[in-house]
């Protein structure tokens, strides 16, 4: 499992959660952050630091932002 970043990320784009990934996995896209799910360990210390509520657990990621967890996994495809 990973962290995905969602629509709210979208044109805010606060740099909170890649200065507390301890492994540099968060990158910036053109219009959001993305999470490299290959190299996240599923700490969780971004989730909490997002001020706008963006990051969830892949599990976790609600139905109406579903489509982020491809668009994520495809920015690094």
């Amino acid at each position: 499992m990973t962290y995905v970043i969602t629509q709210p990320c979208i044109e805010t784009k606060d740099a909170s959660c890649v200065a507390v990934c301890p492994v540099d996995c968060i990158y910036e896209g053109e219009d959001q952050y993305y999470i490299n799910p290959d190299e996240c360990i599923d700490c969780g210390a971004c989730e909490p630091e997002c001020p706008v509520s963006a990051i969830f657990s892949e599990d976790a990621v609600p139905d109406d932002q579903k489509p982020f967890t491809a668009k994520n996994k495809n920015f690094f495809g």
